[in-house]
């Protein structure tokens, strides 16, 4: 009966070293998420960075988009009044033209950049919130893993007075055996 409590002490105690090793694990995981989180966050900062430039780009290349048609029609209206040979005008024109051309294609570019730089943070974003999530089942597990480490403790204690009970009980069942052995021989007596 005693080698049968001595290993019920051995399993909790296993469960209890298993129960440890998780929550390391389980802890170890929370950390790394916190990391990644962090490292996407920075992520999502330098993100909002490049965006800021590539606006800032766009407002230049409208700037110079404006300025090239405020030329161009200045060109223009000067083609009119002024007595220049046609075909230096017509230079200057695909010359305004080819730098319209260009700024368009710059600001195309930068719209497709910032477009492209908004759908990475979008992912970001997203990925931020599911690493959140896998942190809260993370917590979770190691406040249930915790509350099942309190209940093996609850239970240990329990197969203490047990096995105190056990031993009481042996000890009285001794002392009434003693008991009737003395009153058989006592009875045998007389």
């Amino acid at each position: 009966m005693e080698e049968y409590l001595q290993i019920v002490p051995s399993e909790l105690e296993i469960i209890k070293q298993d129960f440890e090793n998780r929550n390391l694990e389980l802890e170890k995981k929370i950390e790394q998420l916190e990391e990644e989180k962090v490292h996407l966050r920075l992520d999502i900062n330098v993100q909002k960075l490049e965006a800021e430039k590539l606006r800032k780009g766009k407002r230049k290349a409208e700037e110079d988009l404006d300025s090239l048609k405020t030329d161009y029609r200045k060109l223009h209206s000067s083609m009119r009044t002024s007595g220049l040979e046609i075909q230096e005008e017509k230079a200057k024109v695909d010359q305004w033209k080819k730098r319209f051309h260009d700024a368009q294609a710059r600001e195309d570019t930068l719209q497709k950049t910032v477009f492209e730089s908004q759908s990475e943070k979008e992912m970001l974003r997203a990925r931020v919130a599911e690493l959140e999530k896998g942190l809260c089942r993370s917590r979770d597990s190691t406040v249930k893993l915790e509350t099942s480490l309190h209940k093996i403790e609850e239970l240990k204690g329990k197969v203490r007075e047990l096995k105190t009970a056990l031993q009481n009980s042996e000890l009285r069942l001794q002392l009434l055996e003693a008991d009737n052995e003395r009153w058989e021989e006592q009875f045998q007596r007389s």
